[in-house]
């Protein structure tokens, strides 16, 4: 009887010990050990805010440009990740064309397209983009570059859309204490002073020719060209009248909720 439970005993111990060396406990040696997926969705932000009394000039901007500007940097506070594949911040964190897609419908801009690509080609027909084939930060290109406008790169990831832009951004401006130009979205590597980000967040913005990507494909962090800026479609860049009503803050939202989407999309 006593061998018979001793040899019950080891069979326990040694089925324990396959089964934590597969990962399956959640602990094994004393190691925190995560599934490729777990840690998708439990890898913690690390995004840097700003408040927009920290931007050059903030209040000179048209009333639509400070209000959208205003909701973005309210969504840094929300401290959410980059998350594949996402536009809801309901789901811990967005892609980059997924942030500027959920920031211009909380705006009321109904046509925006989901993907970065299809920004792009929005924006080229609503002739609005400014090409950027220099590498300098004072290029001429950049003279009309305004806070609100929006960033494109190509070559981040692979990609078979068509045109190849896989990567976007919005403008904000410059800093005031050291008039760096910044911009908000979220990504998977950018910098901020320096320090990489990972979601939604204030990124610097600089030009750079560096081409780079995961073994996935996915990359929209550190790499890529960018190619130009544009105006958004349907964003006011004249003062509102009097009495007229605001655009809804990001932050006056329902957590969770999304923007009312026009028929058919």
């Amino acid at each position: 009887m006593r061998s018979h439970i001793l040899r019950i005993l080891v069979l326990f111990g040694i089925t324990r010990a396959l089964v934590a060396q597969d990962g399956g406990s959640p602990k094994a040696d004393g190691v925190q050990r995560e599934t490729g997926e777990s840690k998708a969705r439990g890898a913690p932000a690390i995004v840097t805010a700003l408040d927009p009394s920290e931007l050059k000039d903030f209040d000179a901007n048209p009333a639509a440009v400070r209000a959208l500007i205003e909701n973005g940097l309210a969504l840094t506070k929300q401290n959410l990740g980059y998350r594949f594949g996402s536009s809801d911040p309901a789901a811990g964190g967005m892609d980059c064309s997924g942030t500027i897609f959920h920031l211009l419908r909380s705006a009321g801009i109904s046509e925006v397209p989901r993907t970065a690509s299809g920004q792009y080609v929005w924006a080229r027909k609503a002739d609005k983009f400014e090409a950027v084939v220099s590498r300098r930060k004072d290029s001429f290109e950049l003279d009309a570059l305004r806070p609100g406008d929006l960033l494109f790169w190509s070559g981040t990831y692979s990609t078979g859309c068509d045109p190849p832009v896989t990567h976007t951004m919005i403008y904000l401006g410059e800093l005031k204490g050291d008039g760096r130009r910044v911009m908000f979205g979220s990504s998977d590597g950018r910098t901020f002073g320096g320090k990489k980000m990972w979601g939604v967040s204030v990124f610097d913005f600089t030009i750079s020719s560096a081409r780079s990507g995961d073994a996935s494909g996915r990359n929209s962090g550190s790499g890529g060209v960018f190619i130009g800026y544009a105006h958004i479609p349907g964003l006011s860049r004249e003062e509102a009248e009097p009495g007229s009503p605001a655009p809804i803050p990001v932050s006056r939202l329902r957590p969770g909720s999304r923007p009312q989407a026009s028929p058919g999309e």
